[in-house]
């Protein structure tokens, strides 16, 4: 355990708060290299908003096979996270400084305490402990890290993602080590999670003087009744694993401030949630002819934060399960609720993708902490996790 907490705490004393790295990728690399991981720093983005990432691969041991036997490929399974964390907030309001890692009462304290270096500590030594063990893996173990997933995510995994496509590199399973856990850590993994895609939706009047309403052409009124058909409508009904797709208004805007002028235009920020039942394009279409029926003068941008990802129980989601139910005795639950991840990019290049870490209760907050009691029991789910996977892959 000492060993977790102790890379744990170094990590959370260094103030990483979005794009700022602050050398915890560097420390890390120090870490992997010695025990055979090829690490590229990756950097990215504009001078004032520069991102570091870190791709580190240790390929599987040659297998001995017979001359006529066919050629048999390692599968790689990629470990991903961000060394980035959130703002603090007002630090008069934290009980020890949130960049000096405090035990107090049975808790680790520090911003990133469970979202998320806690789980980047425990990848790096449940990795440790296992190639101690096992030296000659039968398969591949990488490393996927960033310092941009806080923020816009514009120069972080997706761009490692996109290096990694473009030059063939094989992953085939990850686990993002993103805090889903609700009470104990176990209790609940990710293996899927829904699609983001959001609208401006500017709709164009004529602005004139409220009580001439006859020489105006009022947005709000014209667009209330779409607004309302596309809030109740059934976009899909979700399936076993996906609640159903969700669109919600997040801001609506008009008028100049007077009260006695129509406004000349209203604009509508609104977002879909949506499941693997329905696709960005088919939403997209169905919104448009909503709004082309009522007639509206309208222009409307979309912008899609991810496409939704689902990983069916098979060979990682059974492994991970196995390992939680051995090392804590529970039988986990497999979700898809929540916001989005790193995940949405892995997934594109990895077939199968979970999100798994210690609880979430804390995250983001003032005092976000970790109980100490959690951190030794998600390293050993780690590393049978590793050990599960290993041995399927020699049996194979």
């Amino acid at each position: 355990m000492y060993r977790t907490l102790h890379l744990a705490e170094q990590l959370i004393a260094r103030p990483s708060v979005t794009p700022d790295d602050s050398g915890c990728l560097r420390m890390i690399t120090a870490r992997l290299e010695p025990l055979g991981f090829v690490c590229d720093i990756i950097e990215s983005g504009p001078a004032d908003f520069r991102v570091t990432n870190l791709w580190a691969k240790r390929p599987a041991a040659p297998v001995n096979k017979a001359p006529t036997a066919p050629e048999k490929v390692a599968n790689t399974l990629v470990f991903a996270g961000h060394t980035d964390v959130v703002p603090t907030g007002p630090l008069e309001q934290w009980s020890s400084d949130p960049f000096t890692p405090t035990q107090r009462e049975g808790k680790l304290y520090g911003r990133g305490a469970s979202d998320m270096k806690t789980s980047i500590a425990a990848f790096v030594v449940a990795v440790e402990e296992f190639l101690a063990t096992q030296p000659e893996p039968a398969i591949g173990l990488a490393f996927l890290l960033t310092s941009d997933e806080e923020g816009p995510a514009n120069d972080g995994t997706v761009v490692v993602c996109d290096r990694l496509a473009a030059r063939g590199e094989r992953l085939d399973w990850c686990i993002v080590g993103e805090p889903t856990s609700l009470r104990r850590t176990g209790d609940m993994i990710k293996n899927g999670r829904r699609g983001s895609m959001g609208g401006k939706l500017t709709v164009r009047g004529v602005q004139g003087h409220i009580a001439y309403p006859q020489l105006a052409k009022n947005p709000i009124h014209l667009a209330l009744p779409a607004l309302a058909e596309l809030a109740a409508t059934e976009w899909d009904r979700g399936n076993t694993f996906f609640p159903p797709t969700s669109w919600q208004i997040s801001n609506i805007h008009a008028g100049t401030g007077a009260t006695n002028v129509i406004a000349g235009a209203l604009v509508v920020d609104f977002n879909f949630r949506f499941c693997t039942e329905s696709t960005a394009e088919g939403l997209q279409q169905r919104v448009h002819a909503v709004l082309d029926r009522h007639g509206l003068d309208y222009d409307l941008r979309w912008t899609i934060g991810g496409q939704p990802f689902l990983t069916p129980p098979g060979a990682l989601v059974d492994a991970l399960c196995q390992a939680i139910e051995a090392e804590t005795g529970l039988a986990t639950e497999l979700s898809t609720t929540g916001g989005t991840s790193d995940g949405r990019f892995i997934a594109r290049i990895c077939p199968q993708v979970v999100e798994f870490g210690p609880p979430n209760a804390t995250i983001h907050k003032i005092d976000e902490h970790i109980a100490i009691a959690d951190i030794e029991p998600l390293k050993a789910i780690y590393r049978r996790t590793i050990e599960n996977l290993d041995a399927a892959a020699r049996h194979a």
